[in-house]
């Protein structure tokens, strides 16, 4: 069945199903009326001769000059072209996929004087598979993001490039194999399609997800490292986390628990009266990260469920206005939350690994958990690797927010360079995937000298599925491929997923953790 887009249900997880998954998406009933009220609207006010921002204007520096009735449909054509102006490699598919479905909902507000004909025939192209070429390069996230969503909207009128059935093709030749026709725009229909954040929405909607299942996976990691090391667990004490009162560091807390239940190796002799802050402040760390988690998930809501659009339409009232809610600001800074908070996590992990492999730290295990230390080297230089992986993100976690750069003949005199804060983000968690990937090697070959002591209930399923891919070391070899194998695992959610079919989701923050605005009729 087909996710009705209203304008009012696009959550992150429906989000996830329609760029992933290619869940087919449709335009609820009462959201059809609504954009065709809107274009009947904007069709009078040109009838009359009122002049208005982008449809009988230039855009931009440019909106002064006022243009005649004989090249406003041209107009629409030209201002795709100028403004596909990007560069670099290809996004993913599934980024374009969620971009696209963004803007569908946007207009399915019916504030933005597009016609329903350039509604359909964006679904037609993501339910049939037609994802367009679109560069990764060149969104400053000002009006939008304009020349990636221009790259995205000449592949309706048959024009740039498009993937279709696992190939890149010119995107007449796309259409035309998917059996959609292309399009003319008239008037509005063009900067209706482009002049909004929602690349940016789609993209950074897919990477909170992907962080949420980041945040939870390091909960496995952890869990495993603190058996292995016979920690001290009054620091996970539920007691503890109520009297300070951060909803997601009692929820840490609480799936560490989980996983660790019924622990043999948690029940030896000989605990430290405190550990580490690395091993005990996990609940307050990641917690700490997961709640500016939700409120990025917050915010990101908000723009998928809004109008991010200029000029905006309300034909109840008879009222056109210009603004600026193609802003990107609200997904920059949420962002920019988001990137340095798994950077965070990732350090965590890091100095974990650390306490696995230093003899002086590890509470008995061989140097390096190997067998042969001399000879061999164990897992010594994979900490050399998070080293340089963390390093990377430390730098990346600059924020992206505050460098605005102005354009357009200082008409678009600050820009939010949201888009960036995205690239960057992604740069940051594909890092962290393989960080959390090295201290999970590390603890399963740990568990090794632990054994016949066994592990709690959900890190001995996490266990069997990192044995399922990486063998233990029983001698040095190049450990390069089991890094990335098991880093796709922890990626693809095989582990975690397993892990809570045994005992149940590892709750990421508290349901409903912000109350959204009303923003169905606006």
């Amino acid at each position: 069945m087909a996710l009705l887009l209203d304008g009012t249900n696009l959550t992150i997880e429906n989000l996830v199903r329609v760029a992933r998954r290619n869940e087919p998406v449709d335009l609820a009933p009462e959201a059809r009326s609504r954009i065709q009220r809107c274009r009947d609207f904007v069709e009078d006010k040109i009838a009359d001769g009122t002049v208005m921002y982008g449809i009988n204007t230039g855009i931009g520096e440019l909106s002064e000059v006022v243009l005649p009735p004989d090249q406003m449909r041209t107009f629409q054509r030209y201002l795709v072209y100028s403004h596909a102006a990007g560069c670099g490699n290809p996004l993913p598919a599934e980024v374009v996929r969620a971009g696209m479905c963004s803007r569908i909902n946007v207009l399915s507000k019916g504030h933005s004087g597009i016609r329903p004909l350039v509604v359909d025939t964006l679904i037609a192209m993501l339910n049939k598979g037609v994802t367009p070429v679109v560069f990764d390069k060149g969104s400053v996230g000002a009006c939008g993001d304009l020349s990636p969503m221009s790259q995205m909207a000449i592949v309706l009128l048959g024009e740039g490039e498009a993937y279709y059935r696992g190939e890149r093709m010119p995107g007449a030749k796309a259409m035309q194999a998917a059996g959609i026709p292309t399009i003319e725009f008239e008037a509005r229909d063009g900067l209706a399609t482009i002049n909004g954040s929602n690349m940016t929405a789609g993209f950074g909607g897919l990477l909170l997800h992907d962080a949420d299942r980041y945040f939870r996976t390091s909960e496995v990691a952890v869990a495993m490292t603190l058996e292995v090391l016979n920690a001290n667990m009054a620091a996970y004490d539920e007691r503890i986390h109520q009297v300070r009162g951060y909803p997601s560091a009692i929820i840490c807390a609480e799936n560490v628990r989980r996983l660790v239940d019924d622990s043999e190796m948690l029940r030896q002799k000989g605990k430290k009266v405190q550990d580490a802050y690395s091993l005990r402040s996990t609940p307050q760390v990641v917690g700490a990260a997961k709640d500016a988690l939700r409120w990025a998930r917050y915010m990101f809501e908000i723009e998928l469920n809004g109008v991010g659009d200029n000029p905006l339409f309300f034909p109840e009232e008879q009222m056109y206005l210009t603004g600026a809610n193609f802003q990107g600001s609200p997904l920059g800074i949420a962002l920019d939350a988001v990137g340095p908070a798994v950077t965070m996590v990732a350090v965590l992990c890091e100095r974990r690994t650390n306490r696995l492999l230093n003899r002086n730290l590890s509470v008995g295990l061989p140097a390096f958990l190997t067998k042969g230390a001399g000879m061999f080297s164990g897992l010594m230089l994979t900490q050399y690797t998070q080293g340089m992986l963390i390093a990377e993100d430390r730098i990346l976690s600059a924020p992206a927010s505050v460098l605005s750069i102005p354009a357009a003949a200082d008409q678009e005199d600050f820009v939010s360079m949201a888009f960036t804060a995205a690239l960057k983000t992604k740069q940051i968690l594909d890092n962290a995937w393989y960080v959390v990937a090295i201290e999970l090697m590390a603890a399963a070959q740990a568990v090794e000298f632990r054994k016949p002591l066994k592990l709690g209930r959900g890190t001995s399923v996490a266990y069997n599925v990192i044995r399922k891919h990486v063998a233990k070391l029983e001698e040095d070899r190049p450990v390069q491929y089991d890094i990335n194998r098991l880093a796709e695992v922890l990626r693809s959610g095989e582990l975690l997923d397993a892990v809570e079919a045994e005992i149940g989701p590892l709750v990421p923050f508290p349901v409903e953790p912000f109350a959204h605005p009303d923003v169905a009729g606006v």
